[in-house]
């Protein structure tokens, strides 16, 4: 897409706000909104990749994704009012509403809206968006130099790592933006002890001999959907295992190659940490296969791998009569029901093609 202009001042895309399908212009939220002054909510990443052969935007696992959201809204004592099937469709209906034939990002986030004055979690209204936009790469995949970053990851006990928290990402901002004002294009953070945790926004993997080694969650990672990719593209694609252990500072700077992996940043080799070269210094043969391996996985070229990818644009037919289904499965058997705001459970558009259900509260 040719147009740069804010996704706020967009007139000709679509985003989801707590039911509906609206003009990108027209979502907006309050200056004294909760989440946007103390960091309550929570997000997912999704990633649509373009296969020009197929003519087709697939998004890659979305269904681990939203199972991840629904796990961190839990934490965060939020109430998602959709399923994860539910997610999942409104994912596929938001590219395809905003023709994204191109790679792409998705952010579903959900979030505390009162606006009020005060630091709680309780006894307030949750809201729910989703936008999607165009989205190259985040980092680069040709080789990434990192510095070991003088901010400690955070610990479970304080913001849980497991759950994608958006106050969180405050702690890899400083980790992100020490690493460039230093001279390197990424970080890698410690634990409060001294081990390697993960990156500013990813997880992390070395090579050492013919292992995979990662750290395990009790490292405070978030568990990555990526990181879970790369284990099960390894083991059956390359006859590789994936140690889940403990992993000390000094141990990157002998490691014959670095990963860092995320939806995001996707396979990102790392070829130099602390102005020490890893390895040759250069991508090493394990990152490219997996990066071969992946960029094939995502775009839908491999069929034994299909089930991770949701189409978009040519194969939503069955999916869309199946959501409209349970639309009307919903009005006969709960009539007179309204969500949030006085929305009567499904998407509002003026044709049946274009409504997503909203079948179930979980």
């Amino acid at each position: 897409m040719s147009n740069t202009a804010a996704l706020s001042q967009r007139t000709d895309m679509v985003v989801f706000l707590n039911g509906e399908f609206i003009p990108a212009h027209q979502a907006q939220v309050g200056v004294m909104t909760h989440a946007l002054s103390y960091g309550t909510g929570c997000f997912e990443g999704l990633r649509g990749y373009w296969n020009t052969q197929t003519q087709e935007t697939y998004i890659f696992r979305a269904r681990e994704h939203y199972e991840r959201l629904h796990r961190s809204c839990r934490i965060m004592n939020i109430a998602l009012p959709y399923s994860v099937q539910e997610l999942v469709d409104i994912s596929a209906e938001l590219v395809r509403r905003n023709g994204l034939r191109e790679n792409c990002y998705v952010r579903p986030f959900a979030y505390k809206a009162d606006e009020i004055i005060g630091v709680k979690l309780h006894e307030l209204h949750d809201h729910f968006t989703m936008y999607a936009v165009p989205m190259g790469d985040y980092v680069s995949t040709t080789g990434l130099r990192c510095g070991v970053s003088s901010w400690r990851r955070v610990d479970d006990n304080m913001i849980p790592a497991r759950a994608k928290i958006s106050g969180a990402y405050v702690n890899s901002a400083f980790a992100k933006t020490e690493a460039l004002q230093n001279g390197f294009d990424e970080a890698i953070m410690l634990t409060a002890e001294g081990h390697v945790s993960e990156g500013s926004a990813e997880n992390i993997f070395l090579v050492l001999g013919s292992e995979l080694v990662t750290p395990p969650p009790s490292e405070n990672i978030l568990l990555g959907v990526t990181r879970d990719t790369v284990i099960q593209l390894a083991r059956r694609e390359m006859d590789r295992i994936t140690r889940e252990r403990v992993i000390d500072r000094t141990e990157l700077y002998g490691a014959d190659e670095i990963i860092l992996t995320g939806t995001g940043a996707q396979i990102a080799p790392v070829v130099e940490v602390d102005h020490r070269p890893i390895g040759s210094g250069k991508v090493g043969p394990v990152a490219s296969e997996i990066q071969r391996l992946y960029a094939e996985v995502v775009r839908g070229m491999r069929p034994e791998y299909m089930d991770w990818c949701t189409p978009c644009f040519g194969a939503t037919s069955t999916a869309t009569r199946d959501a409209d289904h349970a639309v009307a499965s919903e009005q006969s058997s709960h009539n007179g029901h309204t969500g949030h705001n006085g929305h009567n459970g499904h998407v509002k558009s003026s044709g049946s093609r274009n409504k997503v259900a909203r079948a179930s509260k979980s």
